[in-house]
């Protein structure tokens, strides 16, 4: 009778010990990914790391893009407007959340709106604007007031140094990303 907690306590850990290798694979594979997605080095096996991992990192929001601290930081303000033509030809106009106009609750939330909008003149981009344009439609129409044609509107101003190091910003410009023309479908 005394061997059954001696198989007891190898099977507890056992389990112990499996959960702790699990644990530490899991935390070692994030800090090893995370070190090389992040790292400004043009190197072949960094490049296949990050390769690797790419899909991984899209699908849970890990990505991470340096170019705010890289050695050249972006030099425009951006954010994207849609406008919003409906079946009686009225127009509204709905913007992506800006994250200078949100509280720190909310920029915790909708961060992600603004890394989509960041990266939208990227051509491996172009595919999702349909998605966006369809979305905005559903969340600016009602059954008595549909929505008809959705444009996607990038708006930008240059960021410039001057020579005393401090920075001004251009006027600012706009350039047409899509334009939709809704379904009845898309509204469902």
């Amino acid at each position: 009778m005394r061997t059954r907690p001696k198989q007891i306590d190898v099977r507890t850990n056992t389990l112990t010990k499996a959960k702790y290798i699990a644990i530490n694979a899991f935390l070692i594979f994030h800090i090893l990914a995370i070190a090389c997605w992040c790292l400004p080095i043009d190197s072949p096996l960094i490049t296949l790391c990050k390769d690797r991992v790419r899909p991984y990192f899209l699908w849970s929001g890990l990505f991470q893009s340096w170019d705010m601290f890289s050695p050249i930081p972006k030099a425009a303000n951006t954010y994207v407007e849609a406008t919003i033509v409906y079946q009686d030809g009225s127009r509204t106009t709905w913007t992506f959340p800006r994250m200078e106009q949100l509280s720190l609750t909310e920029r915790y939330f909708k961060e992600r709106y603004r890394k989509y909008a960041e990266n939208l003149p990227l051509d491996q981009n172009d595919a999702l604007l349909p998605d966006a344009a369809r979305y905005i439609a559903r969340l600016n129409s009602t059954p008595s007031h549909p929505a008809r044609t959705v444009m996607l509107i990038q708006k930008w101003s240059f960021i410039v140094p001057r020579a005393d190091g401090s920075y001004i910003s251009e006027p600012w410009g706009q350039h047409i990303l899509y334009g939709y023309g809704v379904k009845p479908e898309d509204l469902k």
